[in-house]
């Protein structure tokens, strides 16, 4: 009898079934970006908020580094910033299922759904995220120093050394490689772990090896969505971050509707 109550026990208790990972094309790209206008236009008002605090932040942490004499560290934290903006878009995460879901929007909706989320797993890849950036800025620190020295240098007088001389230009290349290296990496165990995380009940492991399998499982259709992104994030940093302002919110609902093609739709338990 004991026997019997055990089997039924580990048979009630049995471990949810891996995520079903889909067949992505090319074309879910551009429908994926249609879909991410078509939130933003829906609810502007929320997304335009979300990413002013991000941008807002950004310009704050620029300030501050120039006001501490620490320009070379400007444009890698600019562009590192793009490793945490996942995190940031749990939020439009929030204001796209509920559009799909044809729930009425408020603030109280979206911001209570990321608190739900992030005192999950989430919060642990938003750690994995912070330690991805902290590294990618000790490298662009360690570059810079290896190839231009310690000196001191105003940022009008480093940018003429880095786009006129050798070494400049030499250290120009091997970082934006390098950091080009450390941004694929990071896209490739978080490109749908962020969303579903947020929408799901996994745990943070399983939702990065289930990234990782979509990216290998999908490598022509995702090494092109991740270009999307760098060249979209390019366009930000060439506008002073004024880009964030409409592409954060457009690429964060884009997020969203990737992995909900990406993964097919969680079963029971699964569902947050």
């Amino acid at each position: 009898m004991n026997e019997t109550a055990t089997t039924g026990e580990t048979a009630g208790q049995a471990a949810p079934a891996a995520p079903v990972i889909l067949p992505l094309t090319t074309s879910d790209i551009l429908e994926v970006l249609a879909a991410g206008l078509r939130d933003f236009r829906a609810a502007p008002l929320y997304a335009l908020g979300v990413s002013g605090v991000y941008t807002a932040g950004g310009w704050i942490l620029i300030l501050l580094l120039v006001q501490f004499d620490l320009p070379f560290l400007v444009y890698p934290l600019a562009a590192g910033f793009a490793l945490i903006a996942p995190f940031i878009a749990a939020a439009f995460y929030a204001i796209s299922r509920c559009l799909e879901r044809g729930e009425s929007l408020s603030w109280g909706r979206i911001f209570g759904s990321v608190h739900d989320a992030a005192s999950s797993d989430l919060g642990w890849m938003a750690l994995v995220a912070g330690f991805s950036l902290f590294i990618w800025m000790d490298i662009a620190a360690l570059l810079f120093f290896g190839f231009l020295g310690f000196s001191s240098l105003s940022a009008r007088e480093l940018l003429e050394v880095i786009f006129t001389t050798p070494m400049g230009l030499m250290f120009l290349l091997i970082g934006n490689s390098v950091g080009a290296l450390i941004a694929f990496a990071v896209f490739s165990f978080s490109v749908t772990s962020y969303p579903m995380l947020f929408d799901r009940r996994v745990d943070f492991v399983t939702a990065m090896i289930t990234s990782v399998k979509v990216v290998v499982q999908n490598k022509v259709t995702m090494i092109i969505w991740c270009v999307t992104i760098a060249l979209l994030i390019a366009v930000c940093l060439l506008s002073g971050l004024i880009g964030l302002l409409v592409i954060l919110p457009i690429l964060g609902h884009a997020s969203w509707h990737l992995y909900r093609r990406a993964i097919a739709p969680a079963q029971g338990a699964e569902s947050a």
